[in-house]
């Protein structure tokens, strides 16, 4: 097999056939979710690295379990508020005759995925009921091929180390026909930045000056001081924000996988987190990444560890620059300024 791979004609994860992503936002409360609806379902499988999780249906994606498609993903600020979310999504989905089958009922499987944006300056006053039901109906609406990056969906109020998170995609296309994408909201207790840079950990990964033209390194990294530099302040500081982060997001192909190869490809693509967050995984964060396979591809192929580890590698490589993207395509608010601000004037002109 050869690895000949270009970003898709979007550079998104909408590259890949019959996947569309829809958003809301609520500016107010400083949020928003982000739903990735399969017109034609899924394979699926899940890899949860991070020590503070928020998920709904992931167990259902274990290759032991009954269902073996789904039918959308959502991302959602809001921690266990944005929970809601999904069951919009479930809910219209069901009314639209979309589901796992159970006799003449229809049962969505909608696995998902929070990030912990509580305590990022909006108004979190909503009373006894949350805005995330209703942000999920209107992301399901809004599902298309085109949306937009950095303060959008589930990166609304993101935050990115001592930057602004937001909403990231990538994509990369083999010239014999496998697609591959990336969908993340970075909300990470880690830096995506080399500490004493204004380079991207991912700036080796960058298509297209898709980056702003990332700047080369102009130093080594003195990894004594680095552990204080991504957080600004010593690490003992940190135990009270357990739970308060994450990054979450998926990676999808066209090729025709199994539940099992589906979870492969999700624990080989959390090397992309490894590849553009430093630290990554750690018991602040609820890092997960969901693989998605819509079956278009690959029929005939034999040898399945080779196409696994394929797909696995190239995922990884666009998760990693799809975190990068969600950063650099992201707006300042409130305290948190924006990569651009910081770092713009170190890019290279195109």
């Amino acid at each position: 097999m050869k690895f000949n791979f270009k970003p898709g004609p979007r550079n998104s994860i909408t590259d890949i056939d019959s996947i569309r992503v829809g958003q809301a936002e609520d500016s107010k409360v400083w949020t928003g979710v982000s739903v990735m609806l399969l017109d034609n379902g899924a394979v699926a499988g899940v890899d949860v690295r991070g020590g503070a999780p928020g998920t709904r249906d992931t167990d259902a994606l274990n290759p032991s379990c009954l269902v073996d498609r789904i039918d959308a993903i959502v991302l959602s600020g809001g921690s266990v508020f944005g929970l809601g979310a999904s069951s919009a999504v479930t809910d219209i989905l069901a009314s639209r005759g979309i589901g796992f089958p159970i006799g003449p009922a229809r049962a969505p499987i909608v696995p998902s995925a929070v990030l912990f944006d509580l305590l990022n300056g909006g108004d979190k006053n909503w009373g006894d009921k949350s805005p995330y039901w209703e942000l999920g109906r209107t992301a399901l609406n809004n599902a298309s091929l085109d949306f937009k990056l950095g303060n959008a969906g589930a990166g609304f109020g993101a935050k990115a180390g001592p930057l602004k998170g937001g909403l990231g995609t990538a994509s990369s296309i083999s010239g014999d026909g496998l697609q591959i994408g990336a969908l993340v909201a970075v909300n990470c207790v880690g830096s995506p930045i080399m500490p004493g840079q204004s380079a991207f950990w991912a700036w080796p990964f960058e298509q297209n000056n898709e980056m702003g033209g990332q700047p080369i390194p102009t130093s080594a990294i003195d990894f004594n001081s680095a552990q204080e530099a991504w957080t600004g302040s010593p690490l003992d500081s940190l135990i009270p924000r357990a739970g308060e982060n994450t990054t979450i997001g998926v990676v999808a192909t066209n090729a025709r996988l199994t539940k099992a190869e589906a979870q492969r490809i999700a624990i080989m693509a959390q090397d992309g987190y490894a590849r553009s967050i430093r630290p990554v995984h750690t018991p602040f964060d609820g890092d997960t990444v969901f693989a998605v396979a819509t079956g278009a591809w690959g029929q005939d192929i034999e040898n399945r560890a080779d196409l696994v580890n394929r797909i696995g590698l190239v995922a990884a490589d666009v998760l990693a620059r799809a975190v990068a993207r969600g950063v650099y395509e992201a707006s300042a608010l409130g305290a948190l300024p924006a990569y651009k601000e910081v770092h713009g004037k170190y890019l290279k002109k195109k």
